[in-house]
């Protein structure tokens, strides 16, 4: 074992006591050498993501030390702009995130930074709400999203609402990396300090801003009142449970059936190890309360409330349920609040949506037919915010209509710049009842949009990389697809490989290289363009040990686009040496 990794781990030993956990699990590591490296070999790097990690001792684990460490960073970041800055603090359901939120506000308020904090656990897109309705310098929401039960992680915000941008996300990880967890640490106790008011819960004022905020994008407000529309309802043990709820309520649905299982906090997830409304095995249990109670729709919102996953019957007798993409979903909310806003003369003029590079490219057919204009940007939300901002730097906010990403996040306005599931939850329940009242169901809508813009199909790979040498492998086949571009995939020759962290586009028939050619910041992203238009889209995960590979093809039916697919992921596999 590396010595400094033994010096770090015996300096832990010593120091360790704000959090009992961590002075058992130092115990039982004791001499294992390879339980020891795992925790001490690297440092949880702060980036535009914050912090993410599984749960426990160590300088790469989520724990008292390395959150107070963060915290101190940022809070020397926020004092060195701003005279007399102040926080606001969130968290969600996941184990200790209660009380790496109290850390976090306990170090702030050590540093005189005034916290206004939630209560209880609040949906992710409250706390980017209440950044901006406080006009607080910065934000902290405690989640690691949709991971397994041992992760949990440390979102940071600016005053935009919006996640960290790279440049101030280096310069809090400069300040954190000059810091000792055990001596550099300003803390005061949390009712200390909220005794001297350095501490404050948020006010119900500002939660029913939000609510306002959220119902004000309603399109139709009163479909929903009379529209029979029933719902089956899962938080994932999340922090979604009373906040969906309740603005299911305000907009007249109240025929929502609530996972029992589901329904309550609880960090362990106990009937859905992977907590992501992406996949199936998370929805099971309120798959089976569907099939006994028949709703027209499944909702199903992630722990921290910020991406929401449905389903749907596939028949009237609501006995199968067919899950939409997030690529679908995307696209049928694009076009139902493209076309309703048009039809009711409240589309503004120069309408903007924002989607995510790797989201579908039907969202451009549906924006061109309705004169919206589309601006694909990077992978990550604070991207799509970030577009909004621009709007209402020059007065144009309204501008901004719709703003998602193929991973299940939503926005359909701008008054907050992250994804809200609450407001999406209401916009796909209201976009159900208006077809509902036109005789269509979901399926049905889903089905007249591809007849009218084709048949895109689309997949992603989870390639997971765990332990000390993850990171090495996956940028080793990063560093792979870069220097020898797969000529052909499947038959099918590769026309055009765009490298984003170059910021290059290279024709691969006619060896073409235009500078710049892309105007996206530099990102670790590669593109592989094929000649009968499919597309592979490969990049690392920014919260994830993982990564993401991400196919698209076209075809006149699902059943040849799928085909295409399959081939096209088994063969690109052996040839990156993922197989």
């Amino acid at each position: 074992m590396d010595k400094k990794i033994l010096e770090k781990y015996q300096e832990w030993v010593k120091n360790v006591g704000k959090d009992k956990d961590l002075e058992i699990e130092l115990k039982r590591i004791e001499g294992n050498s390879a339980e020891i490296e795992d925790r001490f070999y690297r440092e949880l790097e702060f980036g535009t993501g914050g912090l993410r990690g599984v749960i426990g001792a160590g300088t790469n684990r989520m724990n008292y030390y390395t959150v107070a460490r963060a915290t101190q960073g940022m809070a020397d970041f926020i004092s060195a702009h701003n005279p007399t800055p102040s926080v606001a603090i969130a968290y969600d359901s996941r184990n200790k995130s209660a009380f790496f939120a109290r850390t976090a506000a306990e170090v702030m308020a050590g540093n005189g930074i005034k916290c206004y904090i939630y209560s209880e656990l609040m949906p992710t897109p409250m706390l980017s709400f209440a950044i901006r309705n406080l006009s607080c310098a910065a934000g902290i929401v405690i989640t690691a999203s949709h991971n397994p039960a041992k992760y949990n992680g440390y979102k940071a915000y600016g005053s935009d609402g919006c996640q960290l941008g790279l440049e101030d996300s280096e310069a809090i990880l400069y300040r954190i990396s000059r810091l000792n967890e055990f001596k550099d640490i300003k803390t005061i106790d949390f009712d200390t300090a909220f005794e001297k008011s350095l501490i404050t819960f948020i006010d119900s004022k500002v939660i029913d801003e939000y609510f306002k905020s959220v119902r004000a994008e309603s399109i139709h407000k009163d479909i929903c009142k009379n529209s029979g529309l029933r719902v089956v309802y899962t938080p994932l043990n999340g922090a979604g449970n009373k906040p969906v709820r309740r603005v299911l309520k305000e907009i007249g649905i109240t025929d929502v059936i609530v996972v029992p299982e589901q329904e309550k906090p609880d960090g362990n997830f106990p009937t859905c190890p992977y907590p992501n409304p992406e996949f199936k095995e998370a929805l099971e249990v309120g798959l089976a309360l569907c099939r006994r109670e028949m709703p027209d729709l499944l909702l199903a919102t992630d722990p921290d409330c910020d991406r929401v996953g449905i389903a749907v019957p596939k028949t009237p007798n609501g006995i199968e349920y067919e899950l939409f993409s997030g690529n679908e979903v995307g696209a049928m909310l694009l076009e139902y609040i493209c076309r309703e806003r048009k039809a009711l003369n409240t589309l503004p003029k120069g309408a903007v949506t924002v989607k995510s590079i790797v989201s579908t490219q039907i969202a451009d057919k549906i924006a061109e037919k309705y004169g919206v204009k589309s601006i694909d940007v990077l992978t990550g939300f604070k991207f799509i915010g970030e577009q909004a901002g621009k709007l209402e730097e020059i007065g144009e906010e309204e501008k901004f209509i719709f703003g998602w990403e193929e991973s299940y996040g939503y926005l359909p306005g701008s008054y907050v710049r992250d994804k809200d599931a609450v407001a999406a939850s209401m916009m796909i329940c209201e976009m159900a009842a208006f077809y509902r009242t036109k005789g269509m169901s979901l399926i049905d809508a889903r089905s007249a949009m591809y007849k009218e813009y084709g048949c895109y199909f689309h997949k992603t790979d989870n390639i997971a990389f765990e332990g000390s040498s993850g990171m090495g492998k996956m940028k080793a086949i990063m560093s792979k697809i870069r220097s020898s571009c797969p000529k052909t995939i499947a038959g099918r020759d590769t026309v055009v490989f765009t490298d984003y962290a170059e910021r290059t586009v290279t024709d691969l028939i006619n060896n073409w290289h235009p500078p710049k050619s892309t105007e996206l910041p530099k990102s670790d992203v590669v593109k592989l363009m094929l000649v009968d238009g499919s597309s592979i889209i490969v990049r690392p995960s920014g919260t994830e040990p993982k990564l993401k590979i991400y196919y698209t093809c076209v075809a006149d039916t699902f059943d040849e686009a799928g085909a295409v697919q399959a081939l096209i992921a088994e063969e690109f596999a052996k040839l990156i040496g993922i197989t």
